[in-house]
């Protein structure tokens, strides 16, 4: 490998690593000004209801498990076997 080369290379990374700070910088101020003065984009009127439902989960009732499975309100759960 020539000096030329070499030396392209080293100035070459060094730029592009320097290019690559300043356009992160860039992204980081853009964000932090569009946050302070607009409000936020709200991009739930194009995604599906499925993803935007607000549902809160529960849990079952021994009355829906007795109904959807009822052996297993018989069996006891073994858990000398599980190591």
């Amino acid at each position: 490998m020539d000096i030329d080369q070499a030396s392209t290379f080293l100035v070459g990374s060094i730029l592009l690593g320097i290019g690559c700070i300043i356009l992160a910088a860039t992204a980081t101020v853009i964000n932090n000004i569009f946050s302070r003065y607009w409000r936020p984009v709200n991009f739930t009127r194009v995604l599906p209801d499925a993803m935007t439902a607000n549902v809160s989960a529960r849990f079952a009732t021994p009355e829906e498990l007795s109904r959807i499975a009822p052996e297993f309100d018989r069996t006891p759960l073994d858990l000398s076997k599980s190591k």
